[in-house]
């Protein structure tokens, strides 16, 4: 029997037009250019300014923009699958939402949620119910107002995140392109050191909550930045090794935006030069779940038909994983 494998199809994005450089948040918090630059990458991020959108909003852009580059009919979508960290809002599901909106009327949808992780563990949903036969179509989108959970006077995180969304299209493929192998992992350990205190069932909001600022993420970013470089970089290693790919048969590695110098020791680790390196978290920063999908939606035309692509990403819980996908397609 011919093996099924999930390739990607098509890829879509957008970006907010407000951007918020360096210079902005030097005169927002006890900051400048240089610090943040030499010790993130990081130039300018996009945020999401339009009043009463959400998540969604961006998700639904970046899937238009999928729909209109591919043709496809969203009526065909099987399976809208939403990555999200910060969903439109609790219980009613985001990504429900979201496959209304562009049309995929014959799909069902959910939303899935594993910090920077999760468009990576995304990936390893669609191709599941691709590979299982059931279904011929798959949008996943990452989308992520990281601005809606940013403490704006705490300069620990908020140098660091922005807004945006990506999508990617998952169809079946069976001439040994697509997603070849994947190498998941998590650890609890990861709890209290990238978190959220408040608004859960644990501690749920009051005016005590809003007032102490517990619904803004908190981050110990020595700590965080040692699991990263360490977990990111041993993981594509990994799965490096299980698929007998030394540095040359790579093509390009599309590591989370969290941080360039994370993104350099893990390039190091595999051994891959610069050139192979997708990067654009100087001008987005991190936007989570989006930061993948914004890798392929600014790089596509540089892809080939063919290209091994390892991806990688660390994220709050601890989550962690690397997938390695051969191109399908030519732009």
């Amino acid at each position: 029997m011919t093996k099924i494998h999930a390739a990607i199809t098509a890829v879509g994005c957008y970006l907010p037009e407000t951007k918020l450089t360096n210079a902005d948040l030097e005169k927002m918090v006890e900051t400048n250019d240089e610090w943040i630059t030499s010790r993130t990458g990081i130039k300018e991020r996009r945020i999401l300014r339009e009043p009463g959108q959400g998540s969604s909003y961006m998700a639904i852009k970046a899937a238009e923009n999928l729909i209109k580059k591919s043709g496809v009919d969203p009526k065909e979508i099987d399976l809208v699958l939403l990555s999200t960290a910060t969903p439109d809002m609790p219980v009613a599901i985001t990504g429900v939402y979201v496959a209304s909106q562009i049309g995929a009327t014959n799909a069902f949808a959910f939303d899935l949620q594993a910090a920077c992780s999760s468009f990576l563990y995304g990936m390893s949903v669609a191709s599941a119910y691709i590979e299982s036969g059931k279904y011929k179509k798959v949008l996943l989108i990452g989308s992520d107002k990281m601005s809606s959970i940013i403490d704006y006077t705490d300069r620990a995180t908020c140098i660091i995140f922005g807004d945006a969304a990506g999508a990617v299209l998952f169809e079946p493929n069976t001439d040994g392109y697509g997603i070849i192998d994947e190498y998941l992992r998590s650890d609890g350990i990861g709890r209290e050191y990238l978190k959220i205190d408040a608004g859960g069932s644990i501690l749920p909001a009051s005016a005590e909550t809003v007032a102490n600022k517990q619904h803004y993420v908190f981050q110990d970013g020595k700590t965080v930045f040692k699991y990263a470089v360490s977990n990111m970089a041993d993981v594509s290693e990994k799965i490096m090794q299980r698929n007998n790919l030394t540095h040359s048969d790579v093509n390009w590695l599309a590591a989370h935006q969290a941080n360039k110098r994370i993104i350099d020791a893990t390039a190091h680790r595999m051994g891959v030069d610069d050139s192979k390196v997708l990067m654009n978290i100087e001008r987005y920063g991190n936007t989570t779940s989006a930061t993948l999908p914004l890798l392929l939606c600014d790089y596509e035309n540089q892809l080939k038909k063919g290209d091994n692509i390892i991806f990688a990403t660390f994220g709050g819980g601890f989550t962690w994983g690397s997938i390695y996908l051969k191109w399908a397609y030519n732009s």
